[in-house]
């Protein structure tokens, strides 16, 4: 399952209270600091913040009693929460049918006494504290990177950042923390030393990023792509690349210092040029863009060559360098664009550009591991969209297996596509048949992935179309030999995860190289 959320913050207490209360703290408070931030009572530690919210599967009001039995100082709840705070902590109400009336400390209150602060809506009162801390404890010079986009989000989040902390002192989102709850929790990791900040903005609707960019208040903005993630949802492409443009739409103007990144390449991404008022950055593979790549070469599991060209801006020059980064797969040039488009706009030299490239230590979206029977996994199992598990199935071609070895790929369910499902699904057997010796798919969807394989000349004893991740896990006990390599790719909604677990498991010792994100 996905890690849950439990980042460190840089709030207090008065924090919570001026930003719940709209009123000064009480003399009687001290301004103690909160950790972290939890969603979950089973992470909540001495002096943490928990934040009771309703799930799809559970309620955490259900939880306050436990969340203050392990030492939760503050916690935020709707009124249904209320008798289960006051069996613990102390509460303020900042209902709205309270707000016109002070809210006061009982004069029984000793410091350290757990708050429970009762609100409305305990997103909005989320929210209402990511946004104070990043208006009102933050520099007055910090520069904020809001980026978007359908996939590479979060590896282009923490590239810009690598690089970006060669000079500045930066924050990053932690994580995948993109959304209407994320966000204002990677906002309550802001304070006065930082420099700055790159945070992930997702979506599932329109005016979602507009509310992000309401509490982030970025000054540039990155749109990667747009695909036909959450289709399902918003029903046509342009509907998502309208979302996603809210994004430009919401930087300043070029006067403001308001910059726009767009990726060239992306014909609906290009297009959000005539909707913003900030400058306009083009990056891609071709020369018409600000800074482009060409001569892309893959060295497999050693990362990627390339040569970079920029623009100078404001001259008709145009400077040229080679570049190696330990970055895998051709498509990670794209990321690494953005993330040297963002050093230069920062003043950074090229020298530091490439230090920043080098600090990652792998790739950024990627867990490479060893697996059974001395096989080496690839787990990509956070997510799956086409296009990045056919990004996937080319790297897994640019790899040479170990003498002996065989390319296989496990590929599950991609969910949300819509009106795209059929040809999505389909476009990947295709690439599948070209690139892997053995093909396992997972799940009702995922099947449809096997038989375009097979219909694209992989020999159907080399496809294994199966319903569970249990059933691919069993099978690959037996497949899997010496010098395989093995990626599996999907959502962990279908339980991809789980695969990677089992098989890894009797591979003790295994290392990580790099981090795992929230692409799709």
């Amino acid at each position: 399952m996905p890690e849950r959320p439990y980042p460190s913050t840089s709030i207090t207490q008065h924090t919570l209270w001026t930003a719940l209360t709209g009123d000064i703290p009480p003399l009687v408070l001290p301004p103690t600091p909160i950790p972290h931030a939890a969603l979950d009572s089973r992470d909540v530690r001495a002096g943490d913040l928990f934040i009771a919210l309703a799930g799809s599967r559970t309620d955490g009001h259900a939880y306050i009693e436990d969340a203050l039995r392990q030492g939760a100082q503050a916690v935020i709840a709707e009124p249904r929460g209320r008798e289960a705070g006051q069996k613990g902590g102390v509460v303020i109400d900042c209902t709205r049918a309270r707000w016109a009336l002070q809210a006061q400390l009982p004069d029984s209150y000793r410091p350290g006494t757990p708050i429970v602060y009762i609100v409305d809506d305990s997103v909005e009162a989320l929210q209402k504290v990511g946004s104070f801390q990043r208006v009102h404890r933050t520099n007055a010079t910090l520069k904020v990177v809001g980026v978007t986009g359908s996939v590479g989000k979060t590896s282009t989040k923490e590239l810009t950042a690598h690089v970006l902390r060669q000079r500045y002192v930066t924050h990053a989102s932690p994580g995948n923390l993109n959304s209407e709850q994320g966000l204002p929790l990677a906002l309550m990791g802001l304070n006065t030393t930082h420099e700055y900040a790159v945070l992930e903005m997702g979506m599932y609707g329109l005016g979602e990023i507009d509310r992000l960019c309401v509490l982030a208040r970025p000054q540039i903005g990155i749109v990667t792509n747009v695909g036909p993630v959450h289709l399902s949802r918003l029903g046509t492409m342009e509907r998502i690349a309208q979302a996603k443009s809210e994004l430009v739409r919401a930087l300043p103007s070029a006067e403001e210092g308001g910059v726009a990144i767009l990726n060239w390449d992306d014909e609906r991404v290009r297009a959000m040029a005539e909707v913003t008022r900030a400058r306009v950055i083009r990056y891609g593979l071709t020369p018409e863009a600000d800074l482009w790549v060409d001569d892309i070469e893959s060295m497999g599991m050693e990362g990627i060559r390339f040569r970079v060209h920029h623009r100078l801006w404001n001259e008709q020059k145009v400077e040229s360098l080679h570049v190696k980064a330990p970055l895998l797969g051709r498509h990670s040039v794209h990321t690494a664009l953005c993330a040297a488009a963002v050093g230069l706009l920062a003043g950074l030299s090229w020298g530091e550009i490439i230090a920043g490239f080098q600090s990652v230590a792998g790739q950024l979206r990627l867990v490479v591991v060893r697996g059974i029977h001395g096989s080496t996994v690839i787990d990509d199992t956070y997510n799956a969209s086409p296009a990045s598990t056919i990004a996937a199935l080319n790297l897994l071609a640019d790899i040479q297996p170990a003498e002996g070895g065989r390319r296989i790929a496990v590929l599950g369910d991609m969910l949300e596509l819509g009106s795209y499902e059929t040809e999505g699904h389909k476009i990947v057997g295709r690439r599948a048949a070209d690139v892997v010796d053995i093909l396992l798919t997972v799940g009702q969807l995922g099947a449809s992935i096997g038989e375009e394989a097979r219909s694209s000349g992989l020999a159907p004893s080399n496809v294994h179309i199966l319903a569970t991740h249990q059933e691919a896990a069993a099978l690959l006990r037996r497949l899997v030999r010496s010098g395989d390599l093995v990626l599996v790719k999907g959502s962990r909604a279908v339980g991809m995860d789980s695969i990677v677990a089992e098989i890894i498991a009797e591979a003790n010792g295994a290392s990580t190289q790099g981090e795992r994100a929230s692409d799709g």
